[in-house]
This record gives structure tokens, C-alpha cells and sequence, in this order.
């Protein structure tokens, strides 16, 4: 890989393994000093690559570097080291034995454990999906502000906020004991779910940002799953649920950026592998004795890589529908229910039940109400479709629903 291509590819990548190494050793307190830590040992490979040229092992040079900075900042700052000196193991006849261990087991138990640092329920759900993308994905505040269509000045505050509240409450960065994942792990996984969501559901234009977040999320719930303590039904249903929508990813939008819906999606670029794995975790989650969200939401998703139309694929998936609105009321599930239920019954029972749920400040329900009344009247059909297109805030959706407009 060329050296300008190298560098952003590699702070994508390992950034955030130093930095949940580094916050993991210096403690909750010290996490600025381990993101310029790692911010600097990047600087640093930057200007050396470009005169010396890149190093036979680049991640191994990062990890020495890193590990070097670490160090030295341990031996010039002495306030630094009276506050971490408890918390460290260091010789006393010197700091040659403070030592930095970024083998790959202890990359994953220190991001394991900056998961649970950061889903905890005394900061916010934006806030800890913000800090889960800054300190475990390596995402940038401007990045994060573009996904979420706000300003960077938002974020930015979001994460210091964040930051203190954890400082404040005395948060510790440490493998989760049994109690904590008992009572941590369903937030865990919630926000992984919505970190996910985001990419999968982003309004945001940035194609390959998007698709990052859905990544960045397996790959975290794939830490869980490799950990046998975290290992849970639950957390098999998550990431069977996310490989299944993975796998339609690539028919999800045209050449020109326009969302598909999933009825017109040409099912030959569904990603067959991505499916086999959604299968097989959905397997794996049938282990245990108490149903989920998650549970449910990924036999919907599996129902879903169906690629024929039958009555048994769209009751399956409309009980399954029943049964999360039962356990977690939503007003998106409400309405892909919806859906379902037009496909069992029929449109004009869908438009009845769907005009039930009143959700005048969502487009998609203006859209689907498009779809429903489409044939039957549609004067009423274009009216929804127009009342979706004011209400929406991304422009290939806009662009799909000009083109619904235009063929009244």
C-alpha cells in the first residue's frame, strides 16, 4: 500500500487498540494523555516515513513508538506518575519495567473494557455511541458530526461531557466482573445495536462512512462473542442480526446514490456469506433460555434473505413483528409491521392499521402510506408522498420519493 494511502488506513486501525491499551493502563483520568500519546506517535510516523520511508513492519513500529512516548512521558512527568504509580507495576529501582503490553490478548480485553467504561448508564446514549466511535473506532469529531448531521462544536462537547461524567462518577477501566455484565451487558449491546443502526439507517451521504459504522459494530460485538464471559444468546443475535442486513447492503442503493426498496432489490447482490454467517450466529443464539429484541429482530432479518416471496415467509415475519412489539415498543418496528402485515392482508387493511400509529413527524410513515394507497387512490398516494418528501433530511431519499411523485 502507498505511504499516503498507509498512514489513514493505519490510524483507522490500530489508533484505537493504543488508545484502549493506554486508557486501560493510565486509568479513566488520563484519557487525553493516551489519545496525544497515540495522536503523536501517528505525527511522528508521518514525518519519519516520509523521509526514511516505510518500515518493513509498520504496526510493529507504531506499537514501539507508542510504547517509547509512553514511557518517556511516564519518566518526565512526575505529577502523572505520583497519580498512576498505584495503579501501574513498575520497579522500584526505576521506570525501565513501566512497560506498555500491546499483545493482540491484551488489544481486545482493554477494548472489552473500554466498552463497558463507556455504556455506562450515567452518560447518555448519543453520548456513548459519540465516545464509542471516538475511543474504540477511531473516528474523528468531524466524522461523527457528519453521521449525526450536527455540528462538530456539538460533539466535540458531547465527548468532554462524557469524558467528565465518567471521571466524576470514578468509572474504572477493567474487565468486566460477572455482576457487571449481568447488569451492563444489555447496554452494551443496545448501543452497539444503535452504533450499527446509524450506519445501516444514516441519513448522512458519506457511503463509506456509513458502511465503517455497520463494520466498526460487528467487529466490536465480535469481541464480545470471542470473550466466553460476554459470549451470550443475546450477543450471538446481534451479530447475526447485523450480518443478515449486511448482506443486502449492496442492493440497498442504485449506481446513483438512490435508495432501492427492498422489494425491487436484485437479490443477485445479496452477499451469500454474509448470510451463511447471519445463519450461524442466529444458531448459536438459540442457546439460551430468555428471548430478546435482538432474538427476534434477527429471525426477521433472516426472513428477510428469503429471495422468493411466500405466505409462510411474510406471516413468519409479521408474528415476529407481533411478538417485539411485545417485548419493546418502536415506532419504526410499528411500522415495518406495517409492512408485513400489507403483504398478509392485504393494502386497504395495511392503510387502516397504519393510519392507527399517527405518526405525522416521521417520513417513512408518509412513504409507506404512499406505497399503501398507490392503485387504491392515488390522489392520496402522491399527498403522502409529497408530505414524505418535506419531511426528509437525505437527499437520496428525497431523489426515490421525486421519482414516486413524478409517475402521478
Amino acid at each position: 500500500m502507498h505511504g499516503q494511502a498507509l498512514i489513514p488506513n493505519l490510524f483507522r486501525t490500530e489508533y484505537r487498540k493504543i488508545v484502549s491499551v493506554l486508557c486501560s493502563t493510565f486509568g479513566i483520568d488520563h484519557i487525553e494523555i493516551a489519545e496525544d500519546i497515540v495522536s503523536d506517535t501517528f505525527l511522528t510516523a508521518t514525518e519519519t516515513w516520509s523521509i526514511n520511508g516505510i518500515p518493513e513492519n509498520p504496526t510493529a513500529w507504531l506499537y514501539t513508538v507508542a510504547k517509547n512516548k509512553s514511557k518517556n512521558y511516564f519518566k518526565r512527568d512526575s505529577l502523572f506518575q505520583q497519580k498512576i504509580s498505584t495503579e501501574i507495576k513498575y520497579s522500584s529501582s526505576g521506570y525501565e519495567e513501566f512497560e506498555i503490553d500491546l499483545s493482540q490478548k491484551n488489544i481486545a480485553d482493554s477494548q472489552l473494557a473500554m466498552m463497558f467504561t463507556i455504556c455506562n448508564p450515567s452518560i447518555s446514549k448519543d453520548s456513548q455511541i459519540s465516545l464509542a466511535l471516538n475511543l474504540l473506532c477511531g473516528f474523528g469529531t468531524q466524522e461523527i458530526a457528519d453521521a449525526f448531521l450536527v455540528n462538530k462544536e456539538v460533539v466535540y462537547k458531547r465527548l468532554k461531557r462524557a469524558k467528565e461524567k465518567l471521571k466524576t462518577e470514578g468509572i474504572k477501566i477493567e474487565q468486566p466482573s460477572v455482576s457487571q455484565i449481568s447488569t451492563n451487558l444489555e447496554t452494551v449491546l443496545t448501543t452497539l445495536y444503535l452504533l450499527f443502526s446509524e450506519g445501516y439507517f444514516s441519513t448522512s451521504q458519506n457511503t463509506i462512512l456509513r458502511q465503517d459504522f455497520c463494520q466498526e459494530a460487528i467487529r466490536l460485538t465480535s469481541i464480545l462473542i470471542e470473550n466466553k464471559t460476554t459470549n451470550t444468546p443475546a450477543a450471538n443475535a446481534l451479530l447475526s442480526l447485523m450480518y443478515f442486513h449486511s448482506s443486502r447492503f449492496n442492493a440497498r442503493f442504485n449506481e446513483k446514490g438512490e435508495s432501492i426498496l427492498y422489494e425491487e432489490q436484485d437479490d443477485n447482490l445479496w452477499d451469500n456469506d454474509l448470510i451463511e454467517k447471519g445463519i450461524y450466529y442466529l444458531n448459536q443464539s438459540a442457546s439460551g433460555k430468555f428471548l430478546t429484541k435482538f432474538h427476534l429482530e434477527a429471525a426477521i432479518a433472516y426472513w428477510h434473505t428469503k429471495k422468493k416471496d411466500s405466505d409462510e415467509k411474510w406471516e413468519n415475519i409479521l408474528q415476529l413483528y407481533n411478538q417485539l412489539l411485545q417485548i419493546e415498543y418502536s415506532p419504526i418496528a410499528a411500522l415495518n409491521r406495517t409492512f408485513a402485515f400489507a403483504k398478509v392482508r392485504g393494502n386497504p387493511a395495511a392503510i387502516i392499521e397504519a393510519e392507527k400509529l399517527n405518526l405525522t413527524g416521521n417520513p417513512f410513515y408518509y412513504s409507506l402510506l404512499g406505497h399503501l394507497y398507490t392503485d387504491i387512490d392515488n390522489t392520496k398516494a402522491k399527498h403522502n408522498f409529497e408530505k414524505a418528501l418535506r419531511l426528509s433530511n437525505s437527499s437520496s431519499v428525497s431523489d426515490t420519493l421525486r421519482k414516486y411523485i413524478e409517475k402521478f
